[in-house]
């Protein structure tokens, strides 16, 4: 079972998503507040953070970014908005799944559970997985899988969590045909609840990481995408 740090406001919210952790064995800790969310993290181990955007003293946006210098916890963000602008933002910070509200207490469970298993799976795949390089156009883009690393004309390139796994996925299957319902259960792994323009807004994000090797990620209209190399 999980240490969940629950972020929000509201309290209400709060003990709605601590009644239904808590239910399925889970340890909660509350925080009203994002400067109250980055203390707890400092002196607090937890395994996934649940935390909502507009909040005083340190918006969710903000306490991301304190919280990404330190660790990098699973955060699952929450948003009354659910604009395209919040969803990049956040993904560029690193967040690993975006909950619009209002939301199903059931469904954000579902998500806490398949996001840690993705963590998990993740760090399994490191650990089985010896000095896997790629290498591409006579080494301009470099990619060390094992030790999540890319490079480009021997610059290292900093990315989110879930731009390296897409990316490092598309990498192993290149020059196949992936669809988005196949890239959405592998990346992320479970069937996706919200909509398919989440994994749209990480290619767009993992193309403007690549920079001038954006275009070796090619769309398939109607179908999904395909990595060439």
């Amino acid at each position: 079972m999980y240490r969940i740090l629950v972020v929000d406001d509201e309290s209400r919210i709060r003990s709605i998503i601590k009644k239904y952790a808590e239910f399925e064995g889970h340890t909660v800790t509350e925080a009203a507040d994002g400067m109250e969310a980055v203390h707890l993290c400092r002196t607090n181990e937890f395994d996934i953070v649940i935390m909502d955007i507009m909040m005083p003293e340190l918006d969710g946006f903000s306490a991301c970014r304190e919280i990404r210098k330190i660790s990098q916890i699973p955060i699952i963000m929450l948003s009354a908005r659910g604009e395209e602008y919040d969803k990049i933002n956040g993904f560029e910070l690193g967040i690993d799944d975006y909950v619009v509200k209002p939301f199903s207490p059931k469904e954000l469970m579902l998500r806490i559970e398949a996001v840690m298993k993705r963590v998990t799976r993740v760090a399994a795949y490191s650990m089985k997985k010896k000095n896997v390089v790629v290498e591409l156009d006579n080494g301009g883009l470099r990619a060390d899988i094992t030790a999540r690393l890319v490079f480009i004309d021997g610059e290292r390139i900093d990315m989110s969590p879930k731009e390296y796994d897409l990316f490092f996925y598309m990498l192993e299957n290149r020059n196949i045909a992936l669809s988005r319902e196949k890239l959405i259960s592998d990346v992320w792994g479970y069937d996706f609840y919200g909509d398919v323009r989440t994994l749209d807004t990480h290619i767009k994000l993992l193309r403007k990481s690549l920079g001038r090797y954006a275009s070796l990620i090619v769309t398939l209209r109607g179908v999904g995408y395909r990595f060439e190399g």
